[in-house]
């Protein structure tokens, strides 16, 4: 409302408006952790780390040097090129137990900006530590990662959570697809800072080494400092219709948890959604996590192109966002997320054939990418939000985020053995395919109206 009514002016819109400027930045904020160190810059530098503590050396092909000595890691013996994934799949297991805990607390909590920031603000500084991994100290990187993957998780279920609050039905689309663009905007804008400082280190009067902890330390301060703006712009919120349970705090936590996965049966159309989305984001995260791999393993491109195209993916996301938010206006978010995935599947069949070493047509790939990333990822969290019961929010958003992490080495896992059977890359990538056709087929069978009906939510314009 914009009228006065009773003599007093509703200026509950302009707050909402001002909070959700605020809300945005959080995307902004985080992403500089996400792609700069979680995607690009840790992996191959705590694997050099991790080298040098196995064998004295780093694996270098061209001199002939090849590490095959094993870290004693608790007395397992561990291959250091593979430290890292077994480190990030222990952390998801750990946030797909944990995160739930979380979203149920912070349900009943009335300070949901303060619990972001402050899983925010020990994730940054957890990351920020990492910039002290030097020599053969992989110890601490490692367990630097733990965290901070930890905290991002926990942070991003109530982050999304707050979405609930600050936007209406109508508008939580929009709302969504800006904070998404401007996630991709934010951290492309780093990350193209941090790709020069570390391509250019010598210009700069730094080793590669210094380059990259400086780098890894820049996005650590970026999350941290950005994170100020939604915990000063967003507003304190009361827990809304939240069932009791007997006890503290932590006992009604997990009281509530309990009681919601019992009650889960009652909402149908939430759970095919959620079942539909595990598939489908399961096939997004496995094409960007191997189009790397499969750049310059398959297709023979040098490491200044799959530069080019990371770069290119994050910022023709930003747009696609944005286009894709505009689309489920007129059109409704469970139609285009379904148009986007039918362009997942022209993506991967189209990276199926594409020819080697023909730069202009990955590029072109690569804005296929970047164009359906951003939109599909946007409009799921919104879309969801609408499927959720009310004071539930947090909770379902914690299950959103540990589903998502507890099944997201399926799609790597499919990657990897069909590359072993074929001893190619090409049909590995084409087999993404069915996780889009699965999620087609269950996102099919959701009836919009029947689930915001059943999660007794009001329905949107425009379904």
């Amino acid at each position: 409302m914009s009228q006065v009514d009773g003599g007093i002016a509703n200026l509950e819109p302009l707050a909402r408006a001002r909070e959700q400027k605020a809300w945005y930045w959080y995307d902004w904020a985080n992403s500089a952790y996400v792609t700069t160190i979680a995607t690009v810059l840790f992996g191959p530098y705590v694997t050099t780390i991790a080298e040098r503590a196995a064998c004295g050396f780093v694996t270098d092909e061209a001199k002939g040097l090849k590490c095959t000595q094993d870290l004693d890691v608790l007395g397992i013996a561990v291959s250091p090129g593979s430290l890292i994934f077994y480190v990030v799949t222990i952390a998801t297991i750990a946030s797909a137990l944990l995160l739930p805990i979380v979203g149920a607390a912070a349900d009943r909590s009335a300070r949901k900006k303060s619990i972001m920031a402050g899983f925010a603000w020990a994730g940054s500084a957890a990351a920020a530590m990492m910039f002290f991994a030097t020599g053969t100290n992989w110890v601490l990187p490692v367990l630097m990662l733990f965290v901070a993957n930890i905290c991002l998780g926990a942070s991003l279920v109530v982050y999304d959570a707050i979405l609930c609050e600050i936007a209406e039905p109508d508008d939580r689309d929009r709302v969504s697809s800006r904070g998404w663009a401007l996630g991709y905007l934010g951290g492309g804008l780093l990350l193209a800072v941090n790709l020069a400082m570390v391509t250019f280190h010598d210009a700069l009067g730094m080793d590669k080494g210094m380059a990259v902890r400086v780098s890894m330390l820049m996005a650590a301060v970026w999350w941290a400092v950005f994170t100020f703006i939604p915990y000063r712009g967003l507003r304190d919120h009361a827990p809304r219709a939240v069932e009791r349970e007997p006890g503290g705090l932590v006992r009604q936590s997990f009281g509530q948890l309990w009681a919601t996965l019992r009650d889960m049966r009652n909402y149908p159309m939430t759970l095919t959604f959620l079942l539909a989305y595990l598939f489908y984001n399961d096939g997004i995260q496995t094409v960007i996590g191997s189009a790397s791999v499969y750049g310059e393993k398959q297709l023979g491109f040098a490491t200044e192109v799959l530069i080019a195209t990371i770069l290119l993916v994050q910022f023709v996301a930003f747009g696609g966002a944005l286009l894709f938010g505009r689309l489920a206006r007129s059109r409704g978010s469970r139609k285009v997320i379904l148009g986007g995935l039918v362009m997942w599947m022209v993506v991967v069949t189209v990276g199926y054939f594409i020819p080697a070493k023909n730069v202009p047509l990955f590029l072109l790939l690569a804005v296929g990418i970047g164009l359906v990333m951003g939109g599909t990822q946007a409009l799921s969290r919104s879309f969801f939000s609408q499927l959720i019961p009310r004071g539930k929010e947090a909770e379902y958003f914690s299950l959103y985020q540990a589903c998502e992490r507890g099944t997201s080495w399926l799609g790597t896992l499919v990657f990897g053995l069909v590359h072993q059977w074929a001893d190619s890359y090409r049909p590995a990538i084409f087999a993404l395919i069915i996780f889009f056709a699965v999620g087609i087929v269950l996102l099919a069978k959701v009836d919009p109206r029947r689930g915001i009906e059943e999660a007794g939510n009001r329905q949107p314009q425009v379904v």
